[in-house]
C-alpha cells in the first residue's frame, strides 16, 4: 500500500490563456498525464485540487470554467489498485494448445480491467478458463496480453498460456517479426491506392484521450494503406502495421482526414448531406455503431515449434452487411484462403 511519504510533490499549475473557458475536469484531464475524467472528479470531490490564486469565492466543482488568472494546487492521488478475478465469461477461441490461443474478440468487449471496467474483461474470462495464466508475465490484471485492441474493434487476438510463450511472442512483436493487418471503412476518399504513413505517437496536446502523430517527442509509428474499394463516401482499407501503437490506424486516418467510420473520438461521425451522389451510401453509413476497424489477419511463429501459423477471420456480422451494400463482392478480403494453423488449410471457426 502506498504511504503519505510515497506520494509524490503536488503539482501547481497555471492556467495558460488559450485555456480559459475549459472545464475544470477537462483542463485537469489536458495536463496530468494518465488523468481521466471521473479520477479528476474524485480529486475535485475529495479536496486534492485547491486554488492557490485566482477568484477567491470560486467553487471548485467539475463543471467550473477555468480562466488564466487561476493557479491550481493537485496532489495527484495514486490509482487503486486493481487485480482481476476468474468470470464464466463466453470466449470464441480458434486455436488453443499449451503455449498460447488465438481469439474471436467481439467488439464492445474490454480487453482488460481498468478504471470504470472492473470486471467483465477478456481477461476476467480468460482465468476462468485458463487459471494457470493468473499472473503471468508479473501483470495482474493483463497476464498473457502480447498486444491489444480497443474495446470498440473487433477481431483476432493471440494470448500466451505460459512464460516462455509469453517472453518469445512479446519479443516478436516489439521486433516487428509478425503480420498484423486490419480492415476499416474510412471516410471520404484516400488519394492513392497505397500509401505509407510515418509518424511520430504521443498523447494528443489537448484531448488526453486521443492520440497524436503531430507531437514533437513520441515513439516512431508506420502504417501502411491499401485501398480495396471505394463508395461515393467512404474507402474500403487493408492497414498493415508495421508498428504497433495504442490507437495507431485511428490516429493516422484521422489525421489524414478520413477517421474511420464511427469513431466518435477521432471525428469518424460525420453529417453528409443527401444528395443523388450521396444517396446510396446515407442508409449503411447509418448502421454503423462502432468505429468499422476488424483485426482480420495475423501471422506469426510458433514460440515453441517455430511453425509459421496465419489467422484470417472474415467481417464481424454488424460489419459484413454494411461493407457488402457499400462495396459489393469488393467487400471479400484478402487473403482468406491462405490461413495455416499446424498445417491445416484454415483456421476453425465457431
Amino acid at each position: 500500500m502506498t504511504t503519505p511519504h510515497e506520494l509524490p510533490e503536488p503539482l501547481v499549475l497555471a492556467v495558460a490563456p488559450h485555456e480559459s473557458g475549459m472545464r475544470l475536469d477537462a483542463w485537469l484531464v489536458a495536463r496530468i498525464e494518465g488523468m481521466s475524467r471521473a479520477r479528476a472528479t474524485d480529486h475535485l470531490t475529495d479536496g486534492h485540487v485547491t486554488l492557490v490564486q485566482g477568484p477567491k469565492n470560486a467553487k471548485l466543482k467539475p463543471s467550473l470554467q477555468v480562466n488564466k488568472t487561476m493557479v491550481l494546487r493537485v496532489a495527484v492521488q495514486p490509482r487503486p489498485e486493481l487485480s482481476a478475478e476468474p468470470e464464466a465469461l463466453p470466449l470464441t477461441i480458434l486455436y488453443e494448445d499449451d503455449d498460447l490461443l488465438v481469439l474471436d474478440k467481439p467488439p464492445g468487449l474490454v480487453v482488460h480491467p481498468a478504471a470504470g471496467h472492473e470486471s467483465g474483461t477478456l481477461v476476467n474470462a480468460l482465468l476462468h478458463h485458463a487459471p494457470q495464466m493468473q499472473g503471468l508475465g508479473g501483470v495482474e490484471v493483463r497476464p498473457g496480453l502480447v498486444h491489444r485492441i480497443d474495446k470498440d474493434t473487433s477481431g483476432l487476438l493471440v494470448v500466451s498460456k505460459n512464460e516462455r510463450s509469453m517472453q518469445k511472442l512479446a519479443a516478436d512483436f516489439a521486433a516487428h517479426r509478425l503480420e498484423r493487418r486490419y480492415v476499416a471503412i474510412a471516410l471520404g476518399n484516400l488519394p492513392e491506392a497505397q500509401l505509407t504513413v510515418r509518424s511520430l505517437h504521443g498523447r494528443h496536446p489537448v484531448d488526453r484521450k486521443k492520440f497524436s502523430g503531430r507531437v514533437k517527442e513520441g515513439k516512431a509509428a508506420v502504417s501502411h494503406f491499401t485501398v480495396l474499394a471505394r463508395s461515393p463516401l467512404t474507402t474500403l482499407v487493408v492497414c498493415t502495421l508495421e508498428t504497433g501503437r495504442t490507437h495507431q490506424i485511428r490516429m493516422h486516418l484521422a489525421e489524414m482526414g478520413h477517421p474511420i467510420a464511427g469513431d466518435a473520438l477521432y471525428g469518424g461521425q460525420r453529417s453528409h448531406p443527401r444528395t443523388e451522389r450521396t444517396a446510396r451510401d446515407l442508409p449503411w453509413l447509418a448502421k454503423i455503431q462502432r468505429q468499422a476497424l476488424h483485426a482480420y489477419a495475423r501471422g506469426f511463429r510458433h514460440p515453441r515449434t517455430g511453425e509459421m501459423l496465419r489467422f484470417v477471420l472474415d467481417w464481424p456480422a454488424d460489419l459484413l452487411e454494411v461493407a457488402r451494400g457499400l462495396y459489393g463482392d469488393d467487400a471479400a478480403l484478402p487473403g482468406l484462403d491462405q490461413a495455416v494453423w499446424q498445417g491445416g488449410p484454415a483456421v476453425p471457426k465457431s
